[in-house]
């Protein structure tokens, strides 16, 4: 057992977290008469190992998820969806979240075309839901700053609230709040053409390129926040916001994350900051499930297709959900950290 936890914290420590290009960039700092110490130092050296390191991450995960996806096209979702029934169905569409796009703007347009096509309400927004605030990419990049077991759990119960959120909605009969445009549009069932594996890697290698481009300059934004927090605002002044000493901190970040606008990628680095300066884990994760879910431009884009009630309804059962889950981290914490 001891050699096999050895492993683990290896993988986990010197893979994913790259504990190694931290020292080698410190290293290199210092090989050039700098103080690391110092605050401007010390920021230098955690933007340019952040950048690095997420970008190696993501560029690696996205070819990997993208690969996947291209077994998931639109049609072959919708049929797969189709199969299901009940709550069955608003777990599939959730985990079927996992493997989509990393943001909720893009998103909504699968959204629209699964409604469109007449699948149940409820079980399109399971997958709504769970598409930006879970996915693969975030459970290896949770993994590498936080552990396997708060990556984990972040997953699951975020699988939870889209499961619960779709039930809700579909509960409610909630269909006359849709724009009549989306119920009327239909849909044509086009078979996708059958991808060979030379297809599919292109594929993977062109969405990676795409992707990277949209969200590296999020990803410089963050890391560049999450600087500054590492190495210029006082422990205390996070501790008191965020920390143990503020029971709303939770409820706080929640609102802190939603006019926001990120993808998961770009939360990490704040998300570690705040970490190691004191910010309870709960009120972190909270401010990235806002973040990545109800980010004001998604909720823009999907007031296009939804009536004022039933985007109401949506943004409430995300909000209670996400302050609910990070009570629950801020109580479970020192068991998973």
């Amino acid at each position: 057992m001891e050699i096999i936890k050895d492993v683990w914290d290896f993988f986990q420590n010197q893979i994913l977290g790259m504990k190694w290009l931290n020292e080698l960039i410190g290293n290199g700092l210092s090989a050039l008469g700098l103080d690391i110490n110092s605050r401007w130092i010390g920021s230098i050296q955690f933007f340019a190992y952040d950048v690095i390191k997420i970008t190696v991450l993501l560029c690696f995960l996205i070819y990997s998820i993208s690969y996947i996806q291209s077994y998931f096209p639109p049609e072959r979702s919708k049929k797969i969806l189709g199969g299901f029934h009940g709550i069955g169905a608003n777990i599939v569409a959730a985990l079927l979240g996992t493997v989509t796009p990393f943001c909720s703007c893009s998103s909504i347009p699968l959204f629209i075309g699964f409604t469109s096509a007449g699948l149940p309400l409820g079980v399109t927004f399971s997958f709504l839901i769970s598409s930006p605030m879970v996915d693969l990419g975030s459970l290896v990049l949770l993994m590498s700053i936080f552990g396997a077991k708060v990556a984990i759990i972040y997953v699951i119960v975020g699988l939870i609230i889209a499961v619960v959120g779709g039930t809700i909605i579909e509960k409610l009969r909630m269909e006359k709040h849709v724009e009549s445009f989306i119920l009327t549009a239909g849909s044509v069932d086009i078979e996708s053409p059958e991808l060979t594996r030379r297809d599919r890697l292109t594929y993977a290698k062109e969405q990676m390129l795409s992707t990277f481009k949209k969200v590296f300059p999020y990803i410089l934004i963050g890391v560049g926040i999450g600087a500054v927090i590492h190495n210029w605002i006082p422990e205390e002044w996070v501790a008191n916001v965020l920390g143990s000493e503020n029971p709303f901190g939770v409820v706080l970040a929640t609102f802190i994350g939603v006019p926001m606008y990120a993808d998961i990628f770009g939360t990490i680095p704040i998300a570690e900051a705040l970490f190691y300066k004191g910010a309870q884990l709960g009120a972190i994760l909270s401010f990235m499930m806002a973040v990545t879910t109800l980010s004001l431009p998604s909720l823009i884009l999907l007031r296009k297709a939804v009536k004022p009630k039933l985007l109401a309804l949506f943004i409430a059962i995300c909000t209670i959900g996400i302050v609910v889950v990070g009570y629950l981290f801020n109580v479970i914490q020192t068991i998973i950290v």
